[in-house]
């Protein structure tokens, strides 16, 4: 899902005129898609992100859950060249660690032009990268690297599914009309090997990412104020991924989805009418922003048999180092408990919500 830091261009003071959306590309049924070129970047749309989430843990079982995001927001693609700092895109970056066990939250954040090689995607290198932040690809692995004053992940990634495009036609839409809607890929079973470093400690990790890549032009809508995003992976090699988006008047869009991913790799894909997202009453009021966050959901899919609650034992979780300049978001690590036909299942996951403190439209 995620429309997320496409606001990217009020995070600096840069003197360049914000494009119009007719210089670039709607999003629009019947993309070809082809790998590894849809990895990498698509210049021709306002937005896009790569998005990596995992849950790992330590051999003496310390649990970390990590976020790691690369954004490039459209800023005027028919701008005349002004040599090497060029501004027609900008670059931001997003790392949070959770360290489950401590209960700790560390997050930072940067925003970079492309420069003499400080931020960019290219597919030529196999490279994704903002500063010493960076995931290089060879071949169907990718290794992951941040590192912060406070914290750093180094990892090796390794897909064990096929690419999933999500939505119908190669289209995920998001609202009424014609380009209301994303490219959305992601890689939804990494396997995850590395070092975590943080409080003056190094820790050997293992465990399971997810990839989220999506590229568009248009944002929400007016009357839709903010989503809430939840990625699964299950104990019995399957993943789950749903989104509502929520209106002004506090119905769920129609156009919220979602996709069941079976150990095959094969794909379902779920209308707003297939699931329920429910949120149980147990929430969390941020000290910074004072949103106030469910953090306890109920997930059923009927056609599928499936009923689980998700929770996390890390409530803050809470993304607002730019509150009132950028959406501030809750984005975390969760656990998961319940049922899928009559066995029992059990997983791990990340959830996000947005237009908590403020709508989304807000802040455009």
């Amino acid at each position: 899902m995620k429309n997320k830091r496409a606001w990217a261009a009020a995070l600096i003071g840069f003197a360049v005129a914000v494009a119009t959306s007719a210089q670039y590309r709607d999003a629009l049924p019947g993309y070809h898609y082809s790998f590894p070129r849809d990895h990498f970047n698509h210049p021709d749309f306002r937005t896009e992100w790569w998005y990596y989430t995992g849950n790992v843990e330590s051999a003496d079982g310390h649990r970390f859950g990590f976020e790691l995001t690369f954004f490039r927001q459209g800023i005027d693609r028919e701008a005349k060249s002004a040599g090497v700092w060029d501004a027609r895109d900008l670059y931001l970056a997003h790392l949070a660690l959770s360290d489950l066990d401590s209960g700790k939250f560390l997050h930072v954040e940067r925003t970079n032009r492309a420069g003499p090689a400080i931020a960019g995607v290219s597919e030529t290198e196999g490279r994704i990268w903002n500063g010493n932040w960076q995931v290089l690809w060879q071949g169907d692995k990718q290794g992951l690297q941040a590192i912060d004053a406070r914290f750093s992940i180094h990892f090796a990634l390794s897909s064990a599914k096929p690419p999933v495009i999500h939505g119908k036609n190669g289209l995920s839409q998001k609202g009424e009309g014609r380009g209301r809607a994303s490219h959305y890929i992601s890689l939804t079973r990494l396997i995850a090997v590395g070092t975590i470093e943080s409080g003056g400690q190094q820790f050997q990790v293992t465990g399971t990412a997810w990839m989220d890549h999506e590229f568009f032009t248009h944002q929400l809508e007016a009357d839709q104020v903010g989503w809430d995003w939840i990625s699964m992976q299950f104990a019995d090699n399957t993943e789950l991924m749903l989104f509502h988006i929520r209106r002004k008047d506090g119905s769920i869009d129609q156009h919220s989805a979602g996709t069941f991913v079976n150990s095959r790799g094969d794909t379902i894909h779920l209308g707003k009418d297939d699931f329920t997202m429910d949120p149980t009453g147990f929430a969390w009021t941020s000290p910074a922003t004072r949103a106030v966050y469910p953090l306890r959901w109920n997930i059923s899919v009927p056609r599928l048999d499936i009923a689980v609650e998700c929770s996390t034992s890390l409530p803050s979780q809470e993304l607002a180092a730019t509150a009132g300049v950028a959406p501030v978001y809750w984005e975390g690590s969760i656990a998961l408990a319940g049922s899928k036909g009559r066995a029992s299942v059990a997983g791990v996951g990340y959830l996000e919500m947005t237009g908590y403190d403020r709508s989304i439209v807000e802040l455009r």
